[in-house]
């Protein structure tokens, strides 16, 4: 379990901020895998996972964490300085995007980091990269931005059947959906209407 240190933290939306991370020595992993990170919080150990939200973990890596006041492990990382040293495990999960095709994103709350990792990934690699967004105020806003100025596609819904189009215009592009289980279920049943049958995602588990 490897202590990595925390390079930079930034404020990145409402009560989120973005880890950026050294990477370990021989550590790889791609956009859309994630990180168990343990800490001690007031005297009781923590656990959580964190879903990359850089396009890759060349030298440094990047985690965005969403928090509540009243939260334990996530206030406490949004409170990291750089320097601050933090123990990771993994990388952990099968849904990641390798730079090998057409990329469209759904995501919600915390799924924001996976999504802007992977559509800048697939930008980078000359494809397609579509984010939609359940919200009107997301995260990272400022890369969404950068991402539509280099020719993606970013569309914030108020519903889901808001992105039916865009879902059915897919076409060979692979369909990542990040979010709560019943953000990750409403997902794939619009997709499936659609005609969608090449989705990947990953449930945050109950909201």
């Amino acid at each position: 379990m490897p202590q990595v240190t925390v390079d930079a933290i930034e404020e990145v939306g409402t009560r989120t901020v973005a880890l950026e991370l050294e990477t370990p020595e021989g550590f790889d992993a791609e956009p859309g895998q994630f990180l168990l990170v343990r800490a001690t919080v007031d005297g009781v150990e923590e656990t959580g996972y964190y879903t990359l939200s850089s396009p890759d973990v060349e030298g440094t890596m990047e985690v965005t964490v969403e928090y509540v006041p009243e939260g334990t492990l996530a206030p406490w990382l949004a409170e990291r300085e750089p320097g601050d040293e933090i123990e990771i495990e993994g990388p952990f999960g099968d849904v990641r995007y390798t730079g090998d095709g057409d990329a469209l994103v759904v995501a919600e709350g915390p799924g924001i980091g996976p999504a802007v990792g992977i559509a800048e990934r697939a930008q980078r690699e000359g494809y397609d990269a579509t984010v939609v967004f359940w919200g009107e105020e997301p995260p990272h806003r400022t890369r969404l931005d950068a991402l539509e100025d280099g020719g993606a596609t970013v569309l914030l819904v108020g519903s889901l059947d808001e992105a039916a189009d865009t879902l059915a215009a897919a076409g060979d592009a692979t369909v990542y959906v990040f979010g709560f289980e019943s953000f990750v279920r409403d997902a794939k049943t619009v997709a499936d209407a659609v005609g969608v049958e090449n989705v990947r995602a990953e449930s945050f588990g109950a909201r």
